[in-house]
């Protein structure tokens, strides 16, 4: 539950309707900052909304987070802690980039808050700021924690034999991937494609439906190709080179890039963030393609049999995949940043990768087979089991890096509450008697009257 509050409280939460109260009133003062009766319900109700039971001590603990979040942001003004106008802005516009994905476009969501776009980023400014200070804050409070191998035992060897968690089968693996040379008809033919679709909307087609009809693009055409608010550095440079130089509404022309074609219209520019929207068509692999992807990597898969070539030296040298080839061709938990994965965890990087991998031994390397990543497009692997555990409860040995995290976990937490027991008997800090009751972790009481 603790970690579901900071979930809440810290991520995407803070764009939420703020619920309606008889009367609202101030429930807490940390130095100069309050605390909102309708803060605590409003969070108290996102939670009922994900299947929890009505517990009034839900309550103290949604207090006791934003009690604690104050108390980082009055620390961060004290000591001169700063958050850039870039930083709130950016972080602020991918946030409603969020929300329009989830709601739908962004016109639904001004029709949820009843506001323009405008007036609630200028709602929730502070809000944001007020969430990045209090991040910093707190980085500086743990952000250069390490622990050491002995510490690592240590926190270990406290953990009763009943109380050691199980660890499912965990995997690591590794890919050489060959993409697919798309050939120059078939890019002929998305260009063309893209080409009839601009000149459409140029003959008074609406761009917003053109998109949610053909775009391909999974992230934008659901919201009729629109992006929401970006700055410099956040898209590829062929697209950003055009989103800052169109003016007005016109449309570019089609251009190119990694993912396809595509042709976008500027819909607003604040200073250094433009909003935009855009409709990509992505070239098709045919089977030809595909074979040759085989072809070269038949050639790979003989080397690494014969010995020639170690996995990780091919990996380097000849896998498309720049994440993996960099790591020797080890792929990594986008979940967890670790390299391991628990079997339901490889759909991640690919729906069918279970199926080989289950029939594999470890250390062996794959045939060549076909693997489609999220976006659904297909490529040839050859897949390395590098290592598999066996069901078991955690010990050092197989589970190092895991007990490691744990350990790192609990000695931030120490750490931060005796910064907050330290702080709070400086801070002024006062709470309404209604919650003095409460059986709150830290001594937050002590200063209220």
């Amino acid at each position: 539950m603790k970690k579901l509050l900071s979930i809440l409280l810290t991520a995407y939460c803070l764009l939420t309707t703020v619920v309606a109260q008889p009367v609202d009133k101030i429930i807490a003062v940390v130095g100069s900052n309050i605390i909102m009766m309708s803060d605590v319900e409003a969070q108290y109700l996102q939670i009922l909304g994900q299947g929890y039971a009505e517990d009034p001590t839900i309550k103290c603990d949604l207090l006791e987070e934003l009690l604690f979040q104050k108390l980082l942001v009055n620390q961060a003004r004290l000591d001169s802690v700063e958050v850039s106008d870039e930083q709130v802005e950016e972080e602020l516009n991918r946030r409603l980039r969020y929300f329009i994905g989830q709601i739908g476009s962004e016109e639904k969501l001004e029709e949820y808050y009843k506001k323009s776009i405008v007036e609630i980023k200028d709602d929730f400014r502070e809000l944001i700021k007020d969430q990045l200070l209090a991040q910093n804050m707190q980085y500086k409070i743990t952000g250069e924690v390490k622990v050491t191998p002995a510490e690592v035992r240590d926190y270990f060897s406290k953990i009763p034999s009943d109380s050691l968690p199980y660890i499912n089968v965990e995997l690591e693996i590794g890919r050489i991937v060959k993409k697919p040379i798309i050939s120059k008809k078939e890019k002929d033919v998305a260009k063309a494609r893209a080409e009839e679709l601009r000149q459409r909307i140029l003959d008074g087609a609406k761009f917003e439906t053109m998109a949610k009809l053909y775009s391909e693009d999974p992230g934008s055409a659901a919201n009729g190709g629109e992006l929401g608010f970006f700055g410099r550095g956040n898209m590829v440079p062929e697209f950003e080179a055009l989103a800052f130089s169109l003016n007005g509404k016109e449309i570019s022309e089609v251009f190119e890039t990694e993912y396809g074609f595509h042709f976008l219209q500027v819909i607003e520019r604040r200073g250094e963030q433009v909003n935009a929207r855009h409709i990509l068509i992505t070239p098709k692999t045919s089977e030809n393609d595909l074979t040759g992807s085989k072809i070269f990597l038949d050639s790979i898969y003989d080397l690494l049999m014969k010995d020639s070539l170690t996995f990780t030296e091919a990996a380097e040298k000849f896998s498309d995949d720049e994440a993996d080839k960099n790591n020797g061709g080890i792929v990594t938990n986008p979940q967890t940043g670790s390299t391991k994965f628990e079997m339901d965890q490889l759909s991640s990087i690919d729906p069918t990768l279970f199926l080989t991998i289950d029939k594999m031994k470890v250390g062996e390397f794959s045939k060549p087979i076909i693997t489609s990543s999220q976006d659904g497009k297909q490529a040839y692997s050859i897949i390395l089991l590098k290592s598999r555990t066996e069901p078991h409860k955690a010990n050092l040995r197989d589970d190092y890096q895991k007990i490691q995290t744990a350990a790192s976990t609990m000695k931030e937490s120490n750490l931060v509450r005796e910064w907050i027991e330290k702080k709070i008997a400086t801070t002024y800090v006062r709470i309404d008697e209604a919650y003095l009751n409460c059986d709150f972790n830290n001594p937050w009481v002590k200063k209220s009257n």
